[in-house]
Parts: C-alpha cells; sequence; structure tokens
C-alpha cells in the first residue's frame, strides 16, 4: 500500500447500516494492510483545534526554568513536561528533539483509579491551556469510543465490547513542540522509528511532511492528512489483543530540508489506553492453525510499565 486510506466517521455513525458497514469494512482493510487510517467527521470543531494550537505554542514558549517547574519526578513523564531530549525510541540511543506535555486522564472524585493514575498538572501562567486541553482530551476520548466500536464489528466482537475497558482508561493527549534544529543532528530526529504502545493513537498535526510510515514492503511513505483529517493508527496492544490481525505500523517523524530548520513542528497525538487491568490475550477469534498464538498473555499496565521503561522513562 502506498497511500494512507481515508474513512468519514460519519459513515458509522449513520442510521444507514450500508453506510455503517461500508466504514468497518475499509477501517478493517486498512488496520490489517498498513494499520493507519486519515478520519473525517471526529467531534473536534475548527476552534477548538485553533485555541489548542495558540494555547499549545503559548505554553512551549514560556521560558525553560518555567517549564521545567512542571516536570514531576517520580510519575515516568505521564502527566505534566517532559524536557527536550528525554525520551528515547526502542533500540535507539539518541534521545528524540522533542519537548512534550501529557494531559491525563479526568477522573471523578470517587474513582477507584484517583489512586493509581497520577493527577493532571495545571499550569498556572496559561489556564486556558488547561480548559482547552480538557475539552480536546474529551472530545478524541468520544472519536476513539466509536473507531473501537467499528473495530469491534471488524473482529467479530460485540460492538461495545471495548467501552469498558477505555471508560477511565489511562489515556494520554500528548501536545509536542519540535523545535528548530540549530545544529547537525548527529543522527538524532524528531522522533525515531517506533510502534505505539496503545490501542490506537489519534494524531492532529499531520497535515505537513514528516510523519513516515513503514508499509509491508519496508517502504517509508509519507502520511499526510487533510486539514479536516485525523491520522488514527493501531497500537501494539490492539495489535497484540488480534493476534496481529490489525497491524501496528512503524512510524517516525523525520527531521525537515535543511532548508526548513529554523522552524518548528507541533503535532498532538493521542494515545488511547485502556484501564491497566484489561488483559491483552490473544482474542480466540484471531487464534487459528494459520494463525497461532503469538504473543504470552499480559495485561495492559504490565505491559505499559515494560515499554515505559524501554523508553527511558521509568528509571529501575
Amino acid at each position: 500500500m502506498e497511500k494512507i486510506p481515508s474513512v468519514d466517521l460519519r459513515d458509522f455513525l449513520s442510521d444507514n447500516p450500508e453506510r455503517k458497514q461500508k466504514f468497518v469494512n475499509e477501517i478493517g482493510k486498512a488496520y490489517e494492510e498498513i494499520g493507519f487510517v486519515a478520519l473525517k467527521g471526529h467531534f473536534l470543531d475548527d476552534a477548538l483545534v485553533e485555541a489548542l494550537y495558540h494555547e499549545v505554542q503559548n505554553f512551549f514558549s514560556l521560558p525553560v526554568e518555567t517549564k521545567q517547574k512542571y516536570e514531576i519526578p517520580g510519575i515516568g513523564g505521564q502527566r505534566g513536561y517532559v524536557g527536550f531530549g528525554k525520551e528515547t525510541a526502542k533500540g535507539f540511543k539518541k534521545g528524540d528533539l522533542k519537548e512534550f506535555w501529557h494531559f491525563g486522564q479526568y477522573l471523578d472524585e470517587n474513582s477507584k483509579y484517583q489512586s493509581e493514575y497520577p493527577e493532571n498538572v495545571e499550569v498556572t501562567e496559561l489556564p486556558k491551556f488547561n480548559e482547552v486541553g480538557k475539552q480536546t482530551y474529551q472530545m478524541l476520548e468520544k472519536t476513539g469510543k466509536y473507531v473501537l466500536r467499528a473495530l469491534s464489528l471488524h473482529l467479530g466482537l460485540e460492538e461495545n465490547y471495548f467501552d469498558q475497558y477505555i471508560a477511565e482508561g489511562n489515556s494520554i493527549l500528548r501536545p509536542i513542540h519540535y523545535p528548530p534544529i540549530t545544529q547537525e543532528p548527529d543522527d538524532a530526529v524528531r522522533a525515531a522509528a517506533h510502534g505505539d504502545i496503545n490501542l490506537i493513537t489519534l494524531l492532529m498535526g499531520a497535515q505537513g511532511k514528516g510523519l513516515q510510515v513503514q508499509n509491508h514492503n519496508g517502504d517509508w511513505i509519507d502520511a499526510i492528512a487533510e486539514a479536516d483529517e485525523l491520522m488514527i493508527n493501531v497500537g501494539d496492544m490492539l495489535s497484540r489483543h488480534s493476534n496481529n490481525k490489525l497491524k501496528s505500523t512503524i512510524h517516525r517523524v523525520v527531521n525537515p530540508p535543511r532548508e526548513l530548520w529554523g522552524t518548528s513542528r507541533y503535532s498532538i497525538p493521542f494515545f488511547m489506553h485502556p484501564v491497566s487491568e484489561m488483559k491483552l490475550d490473544a482474542l480466540e477469534n484471531c487464534v487459528d492453525d494459520n494463525h497461532p498464538k503469538l504473543y504470552p498473555d499480559t495485561t495492559a499496565g504490565e505491559y505499559l510499565r515494560e515499554r515505559l521503561i524501554e523508553l527511558g522513562l521509568i528509571k529501575i
């Protein structure tokens, strides 16, 4: 496959069974063949997107010492600020050329996950940053819920199968700033080749060149969304759970041409995670004589911890 397929969530949300099935077929085929789709018809409106980019740029423009006070020790970077070059892709030694922020799940005060998840970090200098981040988080979570419902049907499961696992799931909204490149990068890139940890990733900000996806032939292809599209891909958790029926695809963010080194890039992925106790064991209907079980049993929480250690965000 040489191009990322485009699908429209409004087909799935329609009252027309044929349109709904069309969406299930299209996204299922795309995720079996390349693991990425460009999605129209999501729940983010233009005003919210514009407000978010404005606030994100305001935050990353703050002085380094101001940003660093929001870097919370001991939580593996799961909330708040993570400084430039601190995350390293699995198998790489060079830190990625980026800094980022993490918004996490918004829980009711009586939720059983209150003691498990770190609290969200409030930026006192930019009150709208916190408010707009929360609104975006909730709209992307809502979009992801319907994408997973479509994938449930594609996998032969009950439509609401994933709902119980993503309600209060450990999902993360990550505004990323790739600063201007000021010197020869010495083999470092903005984001080295990697697969995502989670169930699915919903990405804002893939409208320009930079994001590349590796197809099954090993070729790198540009993944460029239209202005009204999110790029959505399968993560390793969903790939494991489906016994690789749905593909978690290796992707990267390459450095721009030298003449554009002086420019910043912003992208905002939403990493949709389930609750930690969700079992990622291979689904029975994804295992047969031609497709033997590929991975040992684990839970989402165990797998997340393992991967955060590999990324260098949790030190042991």
